[in-house]
């Protein structure tokens, strides 16, 4: 099953939150260094790999420090997938490009796990 919620008013996924704290003057400094002079496409595609490949999967690196807040996950440098997503959120929000909030069921070998990711 498929479920889905979405804003009609895309200014909804421009919004800061707890935990997409974009007004933290470091993501905005990391946005704006992220973005420099590119367009849309090209600034998403900066943060995007950007969070990908410098900012490590806890569990990837066997921390046991839960990070959760953009700023948290900024400043460790890791989080789990809910947590690196929110940062990519304030990093793409800081910026003008609107971005939500998706979740998935996985199965694992343990039995299912639930993974969060965006859509931009």
């Amino acid at each position: 099953m498929l479920s889905l919620i979405q804003k009609d008013d895309l200014n909804k996924y421009l919004e800061p939150s707890k935990v997409v704290d974009y007004n933290n003057p470091e993501i905005q400094w990391k946005a704006r260094e992220l973005a420099g002079d590119h367009g849309q496409i090209e600034t998403a595609k900066a943060i995007y790999h950007f969070v990908r490949d410098e900012i490590d999967h806890s569990l990837d690196i066997g921390s046991g420090q839960v990070t959760c807040r953009a700023s948290e996950v900024l400043k460790e440098g890791h989080g789990l997938c809910f947590a690196k997503s929110n940062l990519l959120t304030a990093l793409l929000r800081f910026t003008e490009i609107p971005t939500g909030f998706c979740y998935q069921t996985l199965t694992h070998e343990d039995g299912f796990v639930f993974h969060g990711l965006n859509a931009v």
